[in-house]
């Protein structure tokens, strides 16, 4: 079949095999020319499958060399209907580790269930050295409690009072004004459910209690901080809210893990163009910005070049682990420079529809914004025929 996108809102409804497999081509390729200094053995990838959870398990698989086991949560292709982005970048992966003679292997379920957790502890235990770094990476809009079975959902608001500013419709590159309500109790308890640390917590109980973890494991949570233009609904709002539930839980099993020299640790990453991302009110404009600003002063990184730069220069590298006075993994740090910040809010004071692609990188963003579902990849061929029946070489999962 031939798969053109359609894209509905902040998600593209198809996906094209072949732009998968070549951006995870791209991406080996720069992990490969970057090799980790000193990489961990045995890494466990939670939200393996796109973004942060890709570019990771990337870095230090094909930039370090370690086995890597990988979770993530994704629709498998049938004859007529192509499968998620994540599922073609998870195949694309394990054939090239496989190539590469890297050990490797993925879990397609709920990471949120106490099934997930029981299963991959299973296969480590059996087929992998014990693990000593764990990523979570888990980015999800929903989940169902494990033990109440209560099904909670985030949601994208500010707390206490309704939010006013500008946003981006990206379908049709417009800027427009949007208008918030606040989040209730409900929706702010809700969403730090969702996007807290519990579930890093329950996974890091599950693989210590199974005899999965190495002594010194390191795990890493990513988070994001940003500028005071998107602390309403970010920072301040109820994803912050969440956020700050992660970061605490960091603190926790930080303090666990040094018994036996290891550590949990939260990196604070740079705005970029994902599934989840894209969602966000006020985000989509405000990358668009940044990322013209940044490319014009040649310090632009996706999410691949920060994974790499995290681990191979800010903890697997000469130095060690490098943070800040609140224990924080600074990947910002290129974004947060006062030049840039200033150079953005300027341009955010008079952008408009008539002026977008002159004063950002709209086409940029949407043209990142398509890659993350294999289309507008360079070296792709559209218009050729492409099977969507791809499988996943050792799946554990269904």
């Amino acid at each position: 079949m031939i798969i053109r996108p359609r894209v509905r809102g902040f998600v593209c409804v198809t996906t094209h095999p072949t732009g998968c497999a070549r951006n995870v081509e791209t991406r080996i390729a720069h992990a490969r020319a970057r090799p980790i200094a000193n990489p961990p053995r045995s890494v466990l990838v939670l939200g393996s499958s796109t973004s942060y959870g890709l570019g990771s398990r990337i870095a230090l698989a094909f930039g370090g060399e370690a086995a890597t086991f990988g979770v993530f949560f994704d629709r498998a292709p049938r004859a007529r209907r192509p499968g998620t982005a994540g599922w073609y970048n998870t195949a694309a992966f394990e054939e090239a580790a496989a190539r590469a003679g890297l050990q490797s292997a993925s879990y397609n379920g709920d990471a949120f269930s106490h099934e997930a957790k029981a299963r991959v502890v299973d296969a480590l235990r059996r087929d992998f050295p014990p693990v000593d770094c764990v990523v979570n990476s888990v980015a999800a809009p929903r989940r169902t409690h494990p033990d109440t079975g209560e099904r909670f959902t985030s949601v994208l608001k500010p707390i206490g009072d309704v939010y006013r500013s500008k946003t981006l419709n990206t379908d049709k590159a417009e800027v427009t004004d949007v208008e918030l309500a606040a989040a209730t109790r409900e929706e702010v308890d809700a969403t730090v459910a969702v996007m807290g640390g519990e579930d890093w917590r329950l996974w890091m109980d599950a693989l210590r209690d199974g005899g999965v973890l190495a002594p010194g494991c390191r795990t890493f949570a990513y988070s994001y901080i940003g500028p005071e233009l998107t602390w309403p609904i970010y920072r301040d709002g109820a994803i912050g809210r969440a956020k700050s539930d992660l970061h605490r839980t960091a603190d926790e099993l930080d303090r666990e893990l040094a018994a036996t020299g290891g550590g949990a640790h939260i990196a604070i990453m740079k705005a970029v163009v994902t599934q989840a991302s894209a969602a966000i009110p006020v985000v989509p404009l405000y990358v668009s910005i940044l990322y013209g600003i940044m490319k014009e002063k040649g310090d632009h990184e996706g999410p691949m070049e920060q994974a790499r730069r995290l681990f191979g220069d800010k903890v697997y590298g000469p130095g060690g682990i490098e943070t800040d006075e609140d224990r924080f993994i600074r990947l910002d740090d290129l974004e947060m420079k006062p030049e840039t910040q200033a150079a953005v809010l300027e341009v955010w004071d008079s952008i408009s529809t008539e002026n977008l692609r002159d004063v950002s990188d709209f086409d940029g963003y949407r043209s990142a914004f398509l890659q993350l579902f294999g289309f507008e990849v360079p070296g792709v061929d559209y218009g050729a025929e492409v099977d969507p029946l791809v499988g996943i070489p050792g799946l554990v999962g269904g």
